[in-house]
């Protein structure tokens, strides 16, 4: 399932090395001496999790139906290929993720999730593909890694 997910990813257009990054911008300030390599390190480990990979799998995959019309429900997919603020289920996918490393994943999480660092910003603007479940699941990896370096630097 790992090499199934680091595939989704890669499809979608985002590597380790950009969500590494994101991790990187939530802990440089904590951590002066923190490498990119440690960072992406701590992004393997979280997408080694079963939970995370059902929510990279989930994810991707309701965007993808949605790039395709594939939903049952019309207003649906409207709502989807728009990132309607006021939908929210994108978030709690994410949160889930989140929770596997406690309150400092989740408040990095809300933190990258409104100033949306590198990858994430590309996501969000939605220019070749939807991306309504990917920038969020994307900005929580980054969160859950950066939360499992605070707890162990």
């Amino acid at each position: 399932m790992y090499e199934k997910c680091i595939d989704y990813l890669s499809s979608r257009g985002v590597t380790l090395r950009d969500i590494a990054q994101c991790v990187l911008f939530l802990q440089k300030d904590y951590h002066p001496e923190l490498s990119e390599a440690i960072c992406e390190q701590a992004v393997k480990e979280i997408l080694h999790k079963r939970e995370v990979q059902h929510a990279i799998i989930t994810g991707i995959c309701l965007d993808i139906a949605t790039e395709q019309k594939k939903l049952a429900d019309e207003h649906l997919t409207k709502i989807l290929q728009i990132d309607s603020p006021l939908y929210g289920i994108d978030e709690v996918l994410a949160y889930g993720i989140c929770n596997l490393y406690g309150s400092i994943a989740l408040t990095n999480y809300g933190y990258i999730d409104r100033c949306k660092p590198g990858i994430i910003r590309q996501l969000n603007q939605h220019q070749k593909q939807c991306n309504t479940f990917l920038d969020d699941i994307v900005g929580a990896i980054a969160a859950a890694a950066a939360g499992k370096l605070a707890h162990s630097l």
